[in-house]
């Protein structure tokens, strides 16, 4: 089970993946195990020397009491120490941003968020994708029927 930005691929360049975990509390692991999450408009920010995701939804668990988490709170990303250096000196260039791609369970149960070092695509660069997906979607449409 995964949650994937999908929009993320159609408006940005992807330069680096990186693996980090996130900081969370027992009502937001248990929520994100049944799907209440939304990463399509989170993005990260690097604050104080550390990574943090902003702006990712996860829904309040139904079952929490007054310890319930609140719905957009800044969330902690955990990387190692080079890994956040090497971000914060690629940061430098303008134009360039970290976006969340895939929130996931990894094999030892842990949450783990993909995320990408992007820079924005230009609109012509849009339009040529949705040519391109359109070109295949023709062509393999078109071998059905021979």
């Amino acid at each position: 089970m995964s949650i994937l930005n999908r929009k993320a691929r159609f408006q940005y360049h992807f330069i680096e993946h990186y693996m980090a975990g996130i900081q969370l509390f027992g009502t937001e692991v248990k929520s994100i195990r049944q799907n209440k999450v939304n990463i399509m408009d989170s993005f990260c920010q690097i604050k104080n020397g550390e990574l943090y995701s902003i702006n990712m939804y996860i829904a309040e668990y139904k079952f929490g009491t007054n310890w319930n988490h609140s719905i957009r709170r800044e969330r902690k990303l955990l990387l190692k120490k080079k890994e956040l250096i090497k971000i914060y000196k690629k940061l430098k260039n303008t134009g360039l941003t970290i976006i969340p791609i895939e929130l996931f369970f990894n094999d030892k149960g842990y949450v783990k968020l993909r995320i990408v070092l992007a820079k924005g695509k230009k609109i012509y660069d849009k339009r040529e994708f949705l040519r391109k997906k359109d070109f295949t979607r023709e062509v393999k449409h078109s071998k059905l029927f021979y």
